[in-house]
């Protein structure tokens, strides 16, 4: 197995190469503000079995909310901050945590070997929020369902079975988010976190897999790629659009319909490659708020890249003038530029 994962990492190279300003934007940080007053908030945890010197608490939507402990099992870590929005927390970069302002809430993580077990205390909203969460992951482990694309292919999961599991998630999580109690800001981010692994297998896994596995898409017994993802419409609540992964959807999404475009007028369609194809393309393919999150997000990850920096400024200028709503984005990009 490990052997083959290093051929498929070999043979997709050239593929993942082609993409590379696309999958340093898929790491992204979202985030988004309203005129919601600011609230305290606090997350607490004790963990054990971790062996590691630091506990990490790191916010995805904002760089500014972050803590970080000296790790000492049985000891309690608190933090403390504002917010005014739903946010996601993880610790240590392995558990995923809900928080919206004004909640309290207290995680005992375990590791026990590659597992990690989570159990929640704190205010109603917060744990029914969290809950919701592992119920999720509860479903995608009974499914044996992978998030990585890549470690499918190493494992010649076919495109139709990943295809078949994915619309079964979509039915089974979504059942779970409407018998949920978690609130609907949190029903919205998780929606949106299952829209990222069910789409990105429609649109992605079959170009994966013919990439690394050579079996072109037309084999693959998945009917017509291009009508795959049909009658989907994309998301545009700010839970879903402070959502990270769905950010990169939305992105690859854009690319797929305009290839799908493309062939249906007879045309040749290639892939941005660049920052500034990304941009361009993106920027004609949206509007409004996914437009304003999607085209920070270039710039941020582009300019935390580190390379080539002032290949940014044109394009943060225009981003500026033409396309920024929330201040937030324009705060964090000014202070990335400094």
């Amino acid at each position: 197995m490990k052997n083959f994962i290093k051929q498929a990492k070999s043979k997709s190279s050239l593929y993942c190469k082609a993409k590379k300003s696309l999958l340093l934007a898929f790491a992204a940080v979202a985030a988004f503000s309203t005129a919601t007053a600011q609230q305290k908030t606090t997350l607490s945890a004790e963990v054990y079995g971790y062996q590691k010197e630091m506990v990490y608490f790191d916010c995805i939507q904002s760089p500014f909310i972050a803590q970080e402990f000296h790790t000492n099992p049985g000891e309690q870590h608190i933090y403390s901050f504002e917010c005014d929005n739903l946010i996601c927390m993880t610790i240590n970069g392995r558990v995923n945590v809900l928080l919206q302002p004004g909640d309290s809430l207290h995680v005992n993580v375990n590791y026990d070997g590659k597992k990690v077990k989570v159990e929640y205390s704190g205010t109603e909203r917060a744990v029914n929020n969290n809950r919701l969460i592992k119920n999720i992951e509860t479903i995608k482990n009974s499914m044996r369902y992978k998030s990585q694309l890549l470690g499918c292919v190493a494992l010649d999961i076919k495109p139709k079975k990943r295809i078949d599991d994915s619309r079964a998630l979509l039915e089974k999580a979504g059942a779970a988010i409407e018998r949920s109690a978690a609130s609907a800001e949190a029903k919205n981010y998780v929606a949106a976190m299952i829209d990222y692994d069910a789409y990105m297998s429609f649109i992605e896994y079959p170009v994966m897999y013919e990439s690394v596995r050579g079996l072109k898409i037309a084999e693959q017994e998945i009917g017509d790629y291009w009508t795959i993802a049909e009658g989907y419409v994309t998301r545009t609540d700010a839970e879903a659009l402070s959502c990270p992964e769905y950010a990169s959807l939305l992105m690859r999404y854009c690319f797929y319909m305009n290839e799908k475009a493309a062939k249906e007028s007879g045309k040749q369609y290639k892939m941005p490659q660049r920052f500034e194809e990304m941009f361009k393309e993106i920027a004609a393919f949206y509007s409004g708020e996914q437009r304003d999150v999607l085209l920070y997000t270039l710039l941020r990850n582009f300019i935390m890249n580190g390379q080539e920096i002032e290949r940014a400024d044109a394009l943060y200028k225009e981003y500026i003038e033409k396309y920024n709503a929330n201040p937030f984005y324009k705060s964090i990009l000014d202070s990335l530029l400094q």
